[in-house]
This record gives structure tokens, C-alpha cells and sequence, in this order.
């Protein structure tokens, strides 16, 4: 084995750390693909505290809130296209437990929010349907509430790395007018 002469050996150490550059110069004026939005949860997967703050009375004007704490832990199925979390809340000196239940449709770029209630786990109801945009994820459903037909929007923010907050507000009227009427703080555990 012969030895490379060391002017040779600066020039294939030169075109070698050019080439990286070739290929983006040839990708100059392409359109990148469009961003997936099946990872747009990922910011709330693992372990949370949950600082929750509740109207005690939903569409009657009140203006006080129960608080209380609860845990939450999410996780990621299907590639990133369904996720779920378990949550368990106590007030008023109960334990209450839920699923929420969350899928991808990459056809349509919008997600399904669905949520199981742990005191009654053989009914679940309409999912709320929405998407990120700007970071924000915003989810409309229509309900029934006492009796009145309402629309749900349903807010996810994540504020940091270890900090979201979920948010539910009412509007008896068609979304003219909103009532917010529980807010959860997540804090990462």
C-alpha cells in the first residue's frame, strides 16, 4: 500500500466535506413536504401533576371554582397517531378516574378527542374534532348539558417543556359567546 500524497489527501478531505452542500444546493426552490401533524401532542406524553380548577355551577352566571389535584400519565400508540392518558383527580374527598382518548386522521390533518369517564367506562361521547395551529390545539364538539343543547371547545396549550394547560369552555349559543368553565394545569412529575 502506497502512501497518498498529503496535497492529494487536502483535496479529498476538501471535496468530501463539499458534498453536503451539493445536495442542498441541488434541493434550492423545492417545497418541503408538509409538516405531519401526528406528533402534535407529543409535548404531553409522560408523567403530569394536574392542578385543576372547576366552575362549581356550568351556564349560571357563578363565579366560584373548586381546586383541587390530581395525576396524569400519557403515552403514544400506533406511531404517534392515537394517544391516550389516565387520569385520577380527589375532591371532595373522592377519587375519580378517566381516559382520555386521542386519534390522528393524517387524511383530513384533524384530531378526534374523546374522553371515558371511570365512573361510567361503558359510554363514551361524541368526540370533540380539531387541530393545532400556531402551537395551539382547539377542539369543538355539540352536547347536550341539563338539558340545553351547547357547544364544547375544548384548548390545549403547551406553555413549556414542563408546563400545558387543557381548558373547557360552554357557549349555549352557537359559539357566539363562551363560558370557560375548567381549566387543568399540568405540571410535569
Amino acid at each position: 500500500m502506497h502512501e497518498i500524497d498529503p496535497v492529494r489527501r487536502q483535496v479529498l478531505q476538501w471535496t468530501l466535506a463539499a458534498l453536503p452542500a451539493l445536495f442542498v444546493l441541488d434541493g434550492q426552490g423545492a417545497t418541503p413536504p408538509p409538516a405531519s401533524g401526528v406528533h402534535d401532542f407529543d409535548f404531553f406524553l409522560g408523567n403530569w401533576r394536574v392542578h385543576h380548577r372547576r366552575l362549581r355551577k356550568r351556564l349560571a352566571g357563578s363565579k366560584d371554582w373548586d381546586e383541587f389535584e390530581g395525576t396524569s400519565r400519557c403515552q403514544s400508540l400506533l406511531g404517534g397517531a392515537v394517544n391516550i392518558n389516565e387520569s385520577e383527580s380527589r375532591r371532595g374527598g373522592k377519587t375519580y378516574n378517566g381516559l382520555g382518548i386521542r386519534g390522528y386522521d393524517a387524511a383530513s390533518g384533524q384530531w378526534a378527542d374523546w374522553y371515558l369517564d371511570g365512573a361510567r367506562p361503558i359510554a363514551i361521547d361524541a368526540p370533540g374534532l380539531g387541530r393545532f395551529e400556531h402551537g395551539i390545539g382547539t377542539f369543538l364538539s355539540d352536547e347536550t348539558f341539563e338539558g340545553r343543547s351547547v357547544k364544547v371547545r375544548g384548548i390545549f396549550t403547551p406553555i413549556a417543556a414542563d408546563t400545558c394547560q387543557w381548558e373547557q369552555a360552554f357557549s349555549p349559543d352557537a359559539g357566539r359567546s363562551w363560558e370557560t368553565n375548567w381549566i387543568m394545569r399540568y405540571t410535569r412529575a
